[in-house]
């Protein structure tokens, strides 16, 4: 399990324990976290989990793939050079401490 912490789009910060496996996406929409809607249900294939990795974190992921690039084309709120999709991103030990921010819109 890692230690998530996703801030959501009105500044409220929610820690949870996300297990192994999991997609960042999964950890917050299982807990009711705000501010990503998973219109897709993690396949990449709407852009509607969009999120801002912190930028301490950002060179410790692995880059995003073609698919996810592409998505990131459609994001409802400003592409920002650490954006990614929360479903693309999988749990594991090494993200243990993980900051996210979501956006104000995701469609």
């Amino acid at each position: 399990m890692a230690k998530i912490t996703y801030i959501e789009p009105g500044g409220a910060e929610v820690s949870l324990q996300v297990p192994d496996g999991w997609s960042v996406m999964m950890g917050a929409t299982s807990n009711g976290v705000d501010g990503i809607e998973a219109e897709c249900g993690g396949s990449c294939a709407c852009a509607t989990c969009h999120c801002y990795v912190d930028e301490a974190w950002v060179e410790r992921l692995p880059p995003p793939a073609q698919n996810e690039l592409g998505m990131l084309e459609n994001v409802a709120a400003q592409r920002r050079p650490n954006s990614r999709l929360s479903c693309q991103l999988k749990v594991s030990a090494e993200l243990d401490g993980l900051v996210v921010r979501l956006p104000d819109a995701q469609s």
